[in-house]
């Protein structure tokens, strides 16, 4: 037990610290004057949104990029609510902006990767960007985008993600939680290993996605139109798949606003744990997973064997050390410093959650805009 302790101790402590590696090592991009030259089509797909259709179009009014050079693709993935005056409101309040509304034609097991795929056949232009519903862009987005293809050349962009902020101890775990997988995300692209990536911010050439056949062989799982792209490119282009790491980058995305839709999406993102093929990407969650698993069985075993308690305290300690330097680093890129309350508290919780969620994303089903998927 006690040999095992420490070997996945320092098992952890090596990945998290390559992780802070890796991110120190990725480049901040500061944007320049550069002339627009590159054209996007901005690929939403949106399923009963408007409560959030009104932000997201606000802030898309909003983008810094020549309109010819871009058009947005909303596709409708068979909403029920009363969407379409608002989208009607925006053409007419922005009769410049290249706007298209198509409908989701489903074909597989994975209605989003359906939608994407439904909007890139209509596309008009040579790079894909992917958002949500739920988000709200950046205005130099797309110009922080063209800076980065001109400089970097690459073929597949993951760019940052961050909470919109909220006032609940619900929010603060999430937007912790949150932190923690930006700060892995760019630190694995930092060692190029890169592992994760958000569908709220990408950014792809469209030829690329032609050649790699889309979302093909993953399209049994609900969702991964991010992840399962980002291993497709990264195999055949190894040193193509970049992360643009730019405040001007920066999505905003809202948090789940209560335990079950908290639960369901974190459940959802671990049941894909399984389809990746990416062998790095299984070892960090069996290795976190592991970590979690043996902090909550040392405090039960610790109960009945009191001599485990200070094996219990050193690896929290160790543990809570070491995720603190990649989570303050990530939130002084996000600027969201100010939203690590609670840190101790949360890291306190953090344990029975992994393994939570870990074991439950084995067996139960999840809900997802309304409907259910089994894992």
């Amino acid at each position: 037990m006690i040999y095992f302790l420490i070997l996945i101790t320092i098992i952890y402590l090596a990945l998290i610290t390559s992780f802070i590696i890796g991110f120190n090592k990725t480049e901040t991009i500061y944007l320049k004057n550069i002339t627009p030259k590159n054209t996007f089509s901005i690929v939403i797909p949106f399923r009963n949104e408007s409560h959030n259709l009104p932000k997201l179009l606000q802030s898309l009014s909003t983008i810094n990029y020549p309109k010819s050079l871009f058009e947005i693709i909303l596709v409708n993935d068979h909403s029920t609510d009363n969407f379409k005056p608002i989208i009607t409101d925006f053409e007419a309040k922005y009769p410049t902006v290249n706007l298209k509304l198509i409908n989701n034609f489903i074909k597989s097991n994975s209605p989003k990767k359906d939608a994407i795929n439904t909007a890139i056949e209509q596309s008009d232009f040579e790079w894909i960007v992917t958002t949500d519903a739920d988000c709200i862009v950046p205005t130099n987005w797309l110009l922080a985008f063209n800076q980065f293809i001109l400089e970097k050349k690459p073929l597949f962009i993951s760019a940052p993600v961050k909470f919109i902020e909220q006032h609940s101890f619900l929010f603060y775990f999430q937007n912790l939680n949150f932190i923690s997988l930006v700060g892995s995300t760019i630190g694995g692209f930092g060692i190029q290993k890169p592992f994760m990536c958000n569908g709220a911010n990408l950014c792809y050439r469209k030829a690329i996605f032609s050649k790699v056949n889309g979302f093909e062989g993953a399209t049994k799982i609900a969702s991964g139109d991010d992840v399962f792209l980002l291993e497709k490119i990264h195999q055949l282009f190894p040193h193509k798949a970049l992360f643009l790491k730019s405040t001007d980058s920066i999505v905003q995305t809202s948090a789940e606003n209560n335990l079950k839709s908290f639960f369901n999406q974190q459940i959802r993102w671990a049941s894909k744990t399984t389809a990746y093929k990416y062998n790095f990407t299984k070892f960090i969650g069996i290795t976190i997973f592991l970590l979690n698993f043996v902090l909550v069985s040392l405090l039960i075993t610790a109960v009945i064997k009191p001599t485990l308690w200070k094996y219990l305290f050193l690896l929290f300690f160790i543990k809570l050390c070491i995720d603190f330097i990649l989570i303050y680093k990530t939130s002084l890129f996000l600027k969201t410093q100010k939203k690590i309350k609670y840190y101790l508290v949360i890291s306190l919780l953090y344990p029975f959650f992994v393994v939570f969620i870990g074991i439950t994303s084995f067996f139960k089903n999840y809900e997802w805009k309304g409907r259910v998927f089994k894992n």
